[in-house]
């Protein structure tokens, strides 16, 4: 049986990206690298490199007929914290966009929310400060400290992207998140074709900062 908090999160996801299927667009940015800053999810522990989610946004950027290049900067078991402690060796000198996917291990964690929010601020205050593009995932986190909890991590995503003016996908696992046959064996982290899914909801909102 799929645990409720499980559906929960897709349904709140669900609904999230219904409401922001129109992504914000950017100016274009000079052709360059998109770094895909996250953890795990973004890693892709398990699958081939060719497989993860950042190498099947690349796919996605080729058949565009871009000449971006993605790159996957995803560290299991990162924390916003250790994100942003390594973001200046991320950001690659020639890098236009950055992707930010994360969060799901500070909500296991039961990270504080002021330390998340503050971690998420200064990334993107700093990835703003090199005029680069941003577009940041939501993440959706288990109620285990309480509901209460989970509903203010729920809320950090719109409003950082409100303040800062960035797109937002509202939740990153959408369409996968609970669904077995899209997940590895442990149940947390995508396969291949979960992967795939991300990469396609991503680019909705990827692509107008590439054009």
């Amino acid at each position: 049986m799929i645990p409720a908090w499980l559906l929960a999160c897709a349904v709140l996801g669900t609904a999230a990206m219904a409401c922001n299927s129109n992504a914000p667009t950017s100016p274009q940015p000079s052709d360059g690298k998109v770094v895909v800053l996250g953890d795990s999810l973004t890693a892709g522990p398990g699958l081939r490199a060719e497989e993860t989610m950042p190498a099947r946004l690349q796919e996605l950027v080729r058949a565009a007929g871009l000449p971006h290049t993605v790159v996957n900067a995803g560290v299991s078991g990162d924390t916003t914290a250790d994100a942003a402690a390594r973001l200046d060796r991320a950001l690659v000198a020639d890098a236009s966009v950055l992707v930010i996917a994360l969060g799901a291990n500070d909500g296991l964690r039961g990270v504080q929310i002021a330390t998340i929010r503050r971690n998420l601020e200064t990334i993107i205050e700093r990835a703003q400060s090199r005029q680069l593009k941003v577009l940041l995932c939501g993440m959706e986190t288990l109620p285990n400290p309480g509901f209460e909890y989970a509903l203010e991590f729920h809320r950090i995503y719109p409003d950082l992207a409100q303040r800062y003016n960035v797109p937002l996908m509202p939740f990153l696992l959408v369409d996968v998140v609970g669904r077995p046959e899209l997940n590895l064996p442990d149940g947390w982290h995508p396969n291949a074709a979960g992967a795939r899914i991300i990469a396609r909801n991503i680019w909705t909102y990827l692509e107008p900062l590439l054009r």
